[in-house]
């Protein structure tokens, strides 16, 4: 599921912590929470369990073995995985209360500097593969709630029919995104948790059908199940993984719904539910065979099929949304540590600031999710491709969380070392599982996270080269202010704000207006944005300002990484600090750079086409940044990268 969810409770919970206890907001939260943090996992139900065993079966498994051995196995990485990993440890790894892959990154970069590399390579490739996962969650959850259509009419049989549904279902899905979510979000939590409720229900009706579920509890059944069927065994690890996709959101929320309500809902509500109906639905098959074809939907007497149907649906188009939110979440983050260029960001709520929509992400992730639901057909043509990009995340989050538990806990070696170990071999064994579905449709997930980890990676690269080849042509800040001041230009009224990247050199667009125009302003502000190392600034901290001559201010905007920078805002800070600017009396000066391939450059030529490719794509400054567009002078200049 999603690394970062930005969206139903974004405004109102954003800074939500374990202190929620006490302001009377804890219930709320937890009730959120199982809507937003556990959508994904809470759909799993509808085909982990039937694809497990079906593939045991399908090979030779007996009924029995095959049943409660893939019951072991979800119940023990629901236990392993998702309890002791992310609702005991992670959920205690929080960068100034957020969570997610990149808050991670940036807590072990802050005290792992030699390893700073390795956590920055991670957590690339962390937001890459759930680009994949982005694309998969949508259609593999819709998609297995629209199939139990086909126990309610022979119409609903033909092929065509789920795959059609589907994409509608998806298509209107993605149509609303522009909307905001903020007027059905807060439906999220009751539905999903009447999801729960229903899950909890259908498997307590059928779990005395067969009291042997309850053997699943001994490890010892998932054990012998993988390692006496050699690759079948494996493979049907792999299939039992999907009971866990989404337990990566419980992190990634953490700043949103804070770590007692999730922890509460998982404990109370979710794990116990999820446990009850695959036991049921174990139950089901041991005494019913037959039941195999449907075993989540044959758990529900013949009037409740319909209503379970619809439910389904709900339940997966709210997980669908959190992925998608989550996209756009880790979009900006990325945008805003400089691993992507800019994308449009549209924020749809005036009163919840993490409602956010980025066109670009919305469409480019719909007609992967249409070409999915196209190519897979079933949801059990899916399950094959499903895992990989999930798996391959939380080995990353394990990894890098031994850095934080090592340096920024401040662990001796060796007891670091005895808590990721072993989760780390779990996860290994997951993910190489889940790579023996390579061909069979692995292959689709892996292509997009790799794709996405090389323009990430292409963009770093080509904007540090940018950076150096920029530096060339620009002078130090305050030498050109003497060089002024000894043999000062013509000055017109008003106030000149120069947009730079660092605060120290003279803006190129500056030195081009000297140079052509031979002016200068009355007030000229020398205005740099800084992505800072954690996902909020406090407001008392936004803007730094620096008098450095009569005539030039120079200031710094200090931005987190979960924030959208912009222009009207810092000045409004900078107001607080007694800097007064006039916008209709303001002109902003943008450097608009033209870059050019050349024959010396220390990139491979195709990366080299290719980052001035993205370079051109990249949203406008001007847009970005919210300046008045009739303020804007942008002087153009051609870079040689």
């Amino acid at each position: 599921m999603a690394q970062t969810y930005v969206g139903a409770h974004g405004g109102e919970a954003q800074h939500a912590t374990g202190h929620a206890t006490g302001d009377g907001r804890f219930w709320a939260l937890a009730l959120g929470s199982i809507g937003v943090v556990y959508g994904d996992i809470g759909t799993s139900p509808l085909y982990a369990f039937k694809e497990a065993v079906s593939h045991a079966k399908g090979h030779g498994m007996t009924g029995p073995d095959a049943v409660i051995g893939v019951l072991s196995l979800i119940v023990w990485a629901l236990l392993l995985v998702v309890t002791l990993k992310y609702v005991i440890v992670l959920l205690r790894a929080d960068n100034n209360g957020e969570g997610g892959t990149f808050a991670l990154m940036a807590l072990g970069q802050s005290v792992a500097k030699r390893s700073a590399p390795i956590l920055l390579l991670l957590g690339v490739l962390g937001a890459s593969f759930f680009y994949g996962d982005a694309i998969l969650t949508p259609a593999i959850s819709v998609l297995s709630a629209v199939e139990g259509l086909k126990l309610v009419s022979p119409v609903f049989k033909h092929p065509a029919v789920p795959v059609a549904v589907t994409m509608v279902i998806l298509i209107g899905l993605f149509s609303m995104q522009s909307h905001g979510t903020d007027k059905v979000a807060a439906y999220f939590g009751p539905v999903t948790f009447v999801w729960f409720m229903a899950l909890a229900i259908g498997g307590i009706i059928h779990i005395v059908d067969d009291l042997r579920v309850f053997q699943a509890f001994n490890p010892m059944y998932g054990v012998k199940l993988v390692g006496t069927n050699g690759m079948l065994g494996f493979t049907v690890l792999g299939l039992t993984f999907l009971a866990v996709t989404g337990a990566e959101a419980l992190y990634a929320d953490l700043g949103h719904f804070g770590r007692k309500p999730i922890q509460f809902a998982w404990s109370l509500v979710v794990l116990p539910s999820l446990v009850l109906n695959y036991f049921g639905q174990g139950a089901l098959v041991l005494s019913n065979p037959s039941a195999m074809e449907h075993p989540f939907f044959k758990l529900y007497p013949d009037w409740a099929l319909i209503p379970m149907v619809l439910l389904a649906t709900c339940a997966t188009v709210i997980a669908a949304q959190a992925v998608i939110t989550g996209a756009f979440s880790i979009t900006r983050q990325a945008i805003q540590l400089g691993v992507l260029p800019r994308f449009s960001i549209r924020h749809t709520s005036e009163s919840m600031a993490g409602q956010i929509y980025l066109p670009r992400v919305n469409w480019l992730l719909l007609i992967g999710t249409l070409i999915v639901v196209a190519m897979f057909k079933e949801s059990s043509n899916l399950a094959s491709a499903y895992g990989i990009s999930v798996t391959a995340t939380m080995v990353i989050d394990s990894t890098m969380a031994f850095f934080v538990v090592w340096q920024y806990w401040r662990w001796p070696l060796w007891k670091a070392l005895l808590l990721i170990v072993p989760l780390l071999l779990l996860e290994q064994a997951f993910l190489t599982a889940n790579m023996l579905k390579l061909f069979e449709g692995g292959w689709f997930p892996l292509i997009i996270g790799l794709a996405c980890a090389l323009m990430m990676f292409t963009w770093l690269h080509g904007s540090k080269v940018l950076a150096r080849a920029t530096k060339k042509s620009e002078a130090e800040l305050e030498w050109l202010i003497g060089k002024l001041e000894s043999k000062p230009p013509h000055r017109v009224p008003g106030t000149a704000v120069f947009l730079t990247g660092d605060p120290e050199s003279a803006p190129a667009a500056l030195l081009h207006n000297l140079k052509h125009n031979r002016v200068l302003h009355e007030r000229n502000i020398i205005l740099t944005i800084r992505t800072e190392d954690r996902p909020r600034v406090p407001r008392h901290d936004r803007v730094q300002i620096e008098r450095i001559s009569d005539g030039f201010i120079r200031v710094i905007a200090h931005y987190g990484f979960m924030e959208t920078p912009s222009v009207p805002k810092i000045f409004e800070h900078c107001r607080r600090k007694d800097l007064n600017v006039d916008f209709p009396a303001t002109s902003f000066f943008l450097s608009r750079r033209s870059l050019r391939t050349t024959a010396k450059t220390p990139m491979p030529h195709w990366q080299e086409r290719l980052f001035i490719w993205m370079s051109r794509k990249s949203e406008d400054a001007t847009e970005y940044f919210k300046i008045p567009t009739d303020r804007v002078v942008e002087v153009g200049t051609q870079v040689q990268v």
